[in-house]
């Protein structure tokens, strides 16, 4: 029914101009912004064209799951350039974070090759994954 459909994602965040800074100047991804006083939004433009919509929310509650994943070749040069640009990841000890907090596989052929953390200025978790 939808397999031809242009279907998108979203989520909200609490500050549209930190969220427009955040995910433009940091990330370095395509942001648009539409609309105009309570109407403003984003569009989010992923690598191969897959968009993303950004809305505020005044109640905005962070996602507590990861909302989007960034794959990468090398994630130490992921992470540490993340860090340069002031992100800081999160920490998951429980699930085996290495001190710079990625998580390596080490589940045979299982899931991703490294993953890790780290969340917009809403809250949101954002994540960097090596495949194998």
């Amino acid at each position: 029914m939808f397999g031809q459909a242009k279907a998108f994602s979203g989520f909200s965040v609490d500050d549209l101009d930190k969220a427009k800074r955040f995910y433009g100047d940091t990330l370095g991804l395509r942001v648009e912004e539409s609309g105009s006083g309570d109407m403003r939004m984003l569009g989010l433009t992923l690598g191969g064209g897959a968009q993303v919509f950004v809305y505020p929310k005044e109640n905005h509650t962070p996602a507590t799951f990861t909302i989007l994943n960034f794959p990468v070749d090398d994630i130490d040069m992921a992470v540490d350039e993340l860090a340069q640009r002031g992100v800081g990841l999160e920490r998951y000890p429980e699930f085996g974070a290495d001190e710079k907090g990625v998580v390596r596989a080490g589940r045979g052929d299982e899931g991703p090759a490294a993953i890790a953390w780290f969340k917009d200025p809403a809250g949101n978790v954002l994540s960097v994954i090596q495949e194998s």
